[in-house]
């Protein structure tokens, strides 16, 4: 890995300010296309509303599993804690995102030439699922900005000794995935170390002290809860290895493929695509690297793309072998590292093709309908999520028509988004993944507050809830003949919100 012993000087204001619009201009049409394809009446999804119901004062924390991290419940706190507005948490997220995009390309502006970076953050900005999840409160697209950002800060503490801020940026971009998705942060950390032998012993020594600083830093806090509600950090992680069905052999390469028409998660993935187009890009994206490798090698820009690549294939790994479904943002960390080698790759073949028109119009029709295609995607994903809310807001009104208001609890399919669009506490019997009652507890519960269980026409209640009032309820997706069965013995609505329904583990 190239080294430099003396500092280069500071970039002209002026060629400061160049790059910035550059970047800046692609970091805007981001939060530009979010708002006007995602923002706009999508609600929140299962997960989502898991992690905001921490930090909302709308309704009882949901029950937090062993996989997750507080990261991105952190991150939108500061909306979350004053408003239930989700058209605000939106905004707030978009607005975020583009920073975080930003922000994770221009760290390599002393690597890479800033119109290959602007490139590469189109490339990956131009993503169904990028676009998706930019306004949403979920964690890997925010794992994916950490990544691009430790690698781009990596390689400046290896190039240059001098740059005494990318250590620091390496602490920081690793202890920030780690508070988003622990696991991933073990797996950007790994091939980074792999990397270090090419160093000096005193640059080797250092880099491997910020790698596993960042890495404590930001896990500590996993770490700690684990101990305090699951007995250490094994059993947490064998208990989160349960909930995703059991990691080990498990190639997923094939229901990767299918949920690129715009499935949000494919589990199990057993349907057939309805739109094998949306997949082509994927076909592609070996090929670009390969060639994108090329050019770094003859342009000698090895190190950045070679690294990238290297890390882009660890972050994969997990999410192409190891978990047995799909769902297309696992590999949103890859998929913005390999925009760089990508954008090397094209940013060479954009040169050769000065002088071929056919050629040069041939490649710019094919980006302009990819990203076409990718945008249609995330405007179809967004009209299911904007059909969600408005049918979780049906089943809401309609339980508080029935007189499930606060304090109350809702237990049974889809508990979680309805729990929380009524302000109730949503508790699961054991059994499941996000188990966190028994049976006998939730009767229990069930003589104390208004109570209901929600289930599919298909699925006929338990025994402990055979004698429970069914309710027919508006159909949210997927749900058809949904029904609420109500406990005979709730009390009638208290006038009060409590919040005292929590469920273990939420601390």
């Amino acid at each position: 890995m190239p080294r430099r012993t003396l500092a280069e000087p500071p970039a002209p204001l002026s060629a400061v300010l160049r790059d910035l619009r550059l970047l800046g201009a692609v970091a805007a049409g981001y939060a530009l296309c979010q708002l006007l394809l995602v923002v706009p009446g999508t609600g929140l999804g299962w997960d989502e509303t898991v992690y905001v119901s921490q930090v909302s004062g709308r309704a009882p924390a949901a029950f937090f599993s062993a996989p997750r991290a507080r990261g991105i419940t952190w991150l939108v706190a500061p909306v979350a804690a004053v408003t239930s507005s989700v058209p605000v948490l939106r905004v707030w997220l978009a607005v975020l995102a583009a920073g975080g995009l930003l922000l994770s390309l221009w760290v390599w502006r002393p690597l890479l030439p800033v119109r290959v970076l602007a490139l590469a953050g189109g490339l990956f900005a131009g993503l169904w699922t990028t676009l998706f999840y930019g306004p949403q409160a979920m964690p890997n697209l925010w794992v994916a900005f950490g990544a691009l950002f430790t690698v781009g800060c990596f390689l400046r503490a290896a190039r240059d000794p001098a740059d005494r801020l990318a250590p620091a940026g390496i602490v920081a971009g690793v202890a920030f995935t780690a508070l988003m998705r622990p696991g991933d942060a073990v797996w950007l950390v790994l091939p980074l170390l792999c990397a270090t032998p090419a160093l000096a012993p005193r640059r080797r020594a250092l880099l491997v002290t910020v790698l596993v600083g960042g890495l404590v830093a930001g896990g500590a806090q996993w770490a700690v809860e684990a101990q305090l509600h699951y007995g250490g950090l094994l059993p947490r992680l064998r208990r989160a290895s349960e909930i995703q069905g059991g990691l080990g052999w498990n190639p997923a390469f094939t229901d990767q493929l299918r949920s690129l028409d715009g499935r949000t998660l494919c589990r199990p993935c057993d349907v057939p695509s309805t739109r094998p187009v949306t997949a082509l890009w994927w076909f592609a994206l070996p090929p670009l690297t390969a060639g994108g490798l090329v050019a770094a090698r003859r342009g000698g820009r090895w190190a950045p793309a070679a690294l990238a690549t290297g890390v882009a294939v660890s972050l994969a790994v997990p999410y192409l072998l190891m978990v047995g479904y799909a769902a297309p943002r696992f590999l949103l960390p890859a998929y913005a590292l390999l925009a760089v080698p990508v954008a090397l790759g094209l940013s060479r073949l954009f040169a050769l093709g000065r002088g071929r028109p056919l050629a040069l119009g041939a490649l710019c029709a094919a980006l302009v309908a990819h990203l076409v295609l990718q945008a249609g995607i995330a405007d179809a994903a967004a009209d299911r999520s904007r059909a969600d809310r408005v049918a979780f807001s049906a089943v809401a009104a309609e339980l508080r028509r029935l007189g499930v208001r606060p304090p109350c609890v809702l237990s049974g399919t889809e508990a979680v988004r309805a729990a929380y669009a009524t302000g109730c506490a949503a508790r699961q019997v054991y059994g499941g993944h996000d188990g966190s009652v028994t049976a006998r507890e939730l009767v229990a519960l069930s003589g104390t507050r208004p109570t209901a269980l929600l289930l599919p026409g298909r699925l006929r209640p338990p025994a402990w809830a055979r004698h429970w009032a069914p309710h027919r309820l508006p159909e949210p997706p997927g749900q058809p003949g949904y029904r609420a069965y109500l406990a005979p013995a709730a009390p009638a609505y208290s006038g009060r919100r409590s919040s005292s329904v929590r469920p273990p583990h939420t601390p």
